[in-house]
């Protein structure tokens, strides 16, 4: 049959044998998207049953009637499966849908988001464990602390530089007694964990081995690699015949402890009020930008003399040594961390990272 109806004839069994094709297809059809395709093809503007539907108003009055009656049952036959298949694909799509979106009711869910712990407290966990493996103690002391405790008994000269306001919180300037007995002239931030070394001699009494983890406070600005409110662990061990041998053994096993079985310790002679002979402490660190090397890590040495007098301890009798880290600063090396305001800023997505590694 011709497209244009003017000079279209009907041909019925074309059109038959058309609509029977399109309806075939339809009861294949697995999607609407399938079936819309074959409407528009069968049954659309442009298809065969359009063009015979324009083409009955140019037959013979007596050709119309049943024209339109063959016309008028394909249609039909074809509408009706038609429908029914797409009754079928959409309840077979719903259910399809359905499935993907099941959510199980017994499974746990978070209702809200969760946070994550910071790493600087995990970390100070794992050097706890350190050294209770080794048989040592954990202590902690005030972070308000008398001037004696922090400076005094330390061996620290009154004038000497640490003392000075730009680098010591000043909480207050009254005599002030602490629950041992010893009066302060003045109450300060404690500047570094070293101030729990006298007190727990005097406490805990010797033979001592005790690691003290905890914050410290200096007049810092903050900046990439510093901060006014910072962590430290300090190590102490007082005995009969320790030497710097004891210390570079613990030294060395902490160092494996913190970076892995490649990192080792160093010494560098130095200069502590607090120790005598004193050292720098270097680490071996083979995860170093540019290629393994040598990283300043903290200080360290046998216990001053005068510090075992504070306590009321013979240093011909005892000895002792001491070391002190910065957790910070262990924590920047163990992970690459390049800005100190990463562990200060507070957002959950920089603790996040470390979850897994607890």
């Amino acid at each position: 049959m011709a497209q244009n109806a003017q000079d279209a004839t009907f041909d019925a069994q074309a059109l038959t044998e058309n609509v029977t094709e399109g309806i075939a297809k339809i009861a294949q059809a697995d999607s609407s998207e399938q079936l819309r395709a074959i409407r528009t093809q069968y049954a659309g503007a442009e298809s065969l049953m359009t063009q015979a539907s324009k083409a009955i108003g140019s037959l013979p009055k007596e050709e119309k009637k049943d024209a339109g009656k063959i016309v008028g049952k394909l249609r039909a036959d074809f509408g009706r499966a038609y429908a029914a298949k797409e009754a079928e694909v959409k309840a077979a799509e719903e259910q399809a849908a359905l499935a993907a979106e099941a959510v199980d009711m017994t499974m746990p869910v978070e209702r809200k988001p969760l946070g994550a712990r910071h790493p600087l407290p995990a970390l100070m966990e794992d050097i706890q464990d350190f050294f209770v493996s080794m048989g040592w103690q954990v202590s902690d002391g005030p972070e308000v602390e008398t001037e004696w405790y922090d400076f005094d008994a330390l061996n620290f000269g009154p004038d000497h530089p640490a003392r000075q306001m730009q680098d010591t919180f000043y909480v207050t300037g009254n005599n002030t007694k602490d629950a041992a007995g010893f009066v302060g002239s003045n109450m300060v931030m404690r500047t570094q964990t070293s101030s729990e070394q006298v007190r727990a001699l005097l406490t805990r009494g010797v033979p001592l081995y005790i690691a003290c983890t905890g914050r410290v406070f200096r007049t810092d600005e903050l900046d990439a690699t510093h901060t006014p409110v910072f962590h430290q662990c300090e190590g102490l061990a007082v005995d009969k015949h320790l030497t710097m041998a004891n210390l570079k053994g613990v030294l060395d096993k902490l160092a494996v402890a913190m970076f892995g079985p490649e990192a080792k310790s160093r010494l560098r002679p130095s200069y502590f009020p607090f120790t005598e002979p004193s050292a720098e402490l270097d680490l071996w660190f083979p995860d170093k930008k540019g290629g393994p090397g040598w990283i300043e890590w903290g200080g360290c040495g046998m216990v001053n003399p005068n510090v075992l007098k504070s306590a009321g301890l013979d240093p011909e009798e005892y000895s002792g040594f001491a070391f002190g880290v910065g957790i910070e600063r262990t924590l920047l090396l163990r992970h690459d961390i390049n800005d100190m305001h990463d562990l200060v800023e507070g957002d959950v997505r920089f603790a996040q990272q470390f979850v897994m590694g607890e």
